[in-house]
């Protein structure tokens, strides 16, 4: 992503095969092997992700031993992306096109720090309220439904308005 100033800030993030959710890593300027590898262990401490089978990923540098071993504490086997096959991280190429689409193409970025808080919101967004083939969006609290009476809907604007989402009123 380029921010309005022209500086290439890169987002790493991890989705989870079996119910498309995404967890975002960080955003930075300089992905290097270190920082790479630090984002992993932030994700497997404080049970962000529940058991880890498999680790997909490209033939990239920055994805180094240390990386690798960080998921096969964990128990994962580490698998590499096939060279010139987009298709083999097709979940991955998919929520990038997403969060482009969706977000990102209408969003002008000053800076770091902004990139990441509109990530963030938009991979909760994602996470809660998308449906996904996979599943279907985490449940909120339940509607109470009055009997005879109509239900009304609210809407909620998320990110200035750029998304909006909606929820039973009570």
């Amino acid at each position: 992503m380029e921010t309005i100033t022209l500086k290439t800030l890169y987002v790493l993030f991890f989705i989870e095969l079996s119910t498309r959710r995404v967890h975002l890593g960080g955003v930075t300027v300089n992905p290097d092997s270190a920082w790479v590898t630090q984002q992993a262990r932030n994700l497997t401490v404080g049970e962000r992700v529940g058991r880890v089978g498999l680790l997909i990923h490209d033939h990239d540098s920055k994805f180094a031993g240390p990386f690798d071993e960080v998921f096969r504490t964990e128990g994962a086997r580490v698998i590499l992306t096939p060279i010139r096959a987009p298709q083999a991280n097709a979940v991955a190429e998919r929520w990038v096109r997403t969060v482009r689409a969706e977000c990102l193409d209408w969003t002008l970025v000053g800076g770091r720090r902004q990139l990441e808080r509109v990530v963030r919101t938009y991979t909760e967004h994602y996470n809660r309220g998308r449906p996904h083939r996979a599943q279907a969006p985490e449940a909120r609290e339940p509607p109470h439904r009055l009997s005879g009476r109509p239900i009304g809907v609210r809407r909620l604007d998320v990110l200035g308005g750029l998304i909006h989402e909606y929820e039973i009123a009570a």
